[in-house]
């Protein structure tokens, strides 16, 4: 690549609050493929704006995804997500891999912004020339995930990246959308904050690919590391031949005294061989496609549905519900027959 991967901007503006500019999907792929931080900062912009030109851009970057290793992070707010994404990413950079980071921020109900604290906390990163940190805000969307996350992780594959790190809003249990978006999921938890038996409940554990006790040299690490692996051993098929066992990892993820981070990304490495040689790789990456495909679609009918929802068409079959002629459902149908 001859200009590297830099920091953009912050997420793009809502819809509406700007005037468009016309866009030429694929220039900005190609300036993107060859390293332009200007021009992935675009594409994302323009895949958070949900506009016309989405389409565009989904078609120019299809030739150009697959290579990157998609790593997601979740846990509940205060294990200590922010300051591991940003371990990793140090120790993915000493070991030269190209990093890309979407970082899920929530918004807010009221004012619908974002904080958007986990750049905040990257700052060590601020100047790596190999590092590309986008911030997005959920914008209300429930999940832990931004609707655009799957589109934007697409541009960060074309852009060159090795891995890509996502992580979550840390709302608890509806974070759980990253294990369909990842390779590997990695579920941090920390001591003091529940143990194998909450988080078994949470259903967290179902989802995680590798465990991370963080703040291990808290008093209480001991216990949580123990009661982690006791219930890997009682997952849903740990015991056929083949299958995945999540190892449990600890960790102290600050920046002057971090430990284990070395031994996540072994972990992580390991998965990832055993996608490639279980076939279960290709497995998740079609079903990610096909929740992709499904989301798009419902999307367009939502957006169908609302053009409708002041007609004449629509009227007339409440008009129709009310006289008894018809019921909601077979109202319903016709309505969807329409679109």
């Amino acid at each position: 690549m001859t200009d590297p991967l830099q920091h953009a901007a912050g997420p793009a503006p809502h819809p509406g609050r700007r005037g468009r500019r016309a866009v030429d999907a694929g220039d900005l792929v190609e300036r993107a493929r060859r390293g332009e931080a200007r021009a992935v900062a675009r594409l994302i912009s323009v895949v958070e704006d949900a506009g016309p030109a989405v389409r565009e851009v989904a078609a120019a970057l299809a030739p150009h995804g697959g290579r990157a290793q998609v790593v997601g992070l979740t846990g509940a707010p205060g294990v200590g997500k922010s300051t591991t994404t940003a371990a990793l990413v140090r120790a993915l950079r000493q070991a030269g891999r190209r990093v890309g980071v979407l970082a899920v921020d929530p918004s807010s109900p009221f004012s619908g912004g974002a904080l958007l604290g986990d750049r905040v906390r990257m700052q060590q990163a601020a100047g790596d020339d190999g590092v590309y940190i986008r911030s997005m805000a959920t914008r209300g969307h429930l999940g832990g995930l931004a609707v655009a996350t799957p589109l934007a992780l697409r541009v960060l594959d074309a852009a060159g990246c090795d891995v890509v790190l996502v992580e979550t809003v840390g709302v608890g249990q509806s974070e759980l959308d990253v294990a369909s978006l990842a390779d590997t999921t990695v579920v941090l938890l920390a001591p003091g904050m529940g143990d194998g038996i909450q988080a078994a409940k949470a259903g967290i554990l179902e989802v995680a690919d590798v465990l991370v006790v963080n703040k291990a040299d808290r008093e209480g690490a001991d216990r949580t590391v123990r009661e982690l692996r006791a219930m890997t051993l009682l997952g849903s098929g740990a015991d056929r031949p083949g299958a995945w066992r999540p190892p449990v990892c600890r960790t102290v993820a600050v920046r002057e005294t971090g430990s284990g981070v070395e031994a996540v990304l072994d972990a992580v490495a390991a998965h990832r061989d055993w996608l490639a040689a279980s076939g279960e790789g290709h497995r998740r990456r079609t079903r990610r496609a096909r929740r992709e495909v499904e989301a798009v679609a419902l999307d367009g009918l939502r957006r169908r549905m609302g053009e409708v929802r002041g007609s004449a068409a629509l009227h007339a079959l409440a008009e129709r519900v009310v006289a008894g002629e018809t019921d909601a459902y077979r109202a319903a149908d016709e309505l969807v027959a329409r679109l």
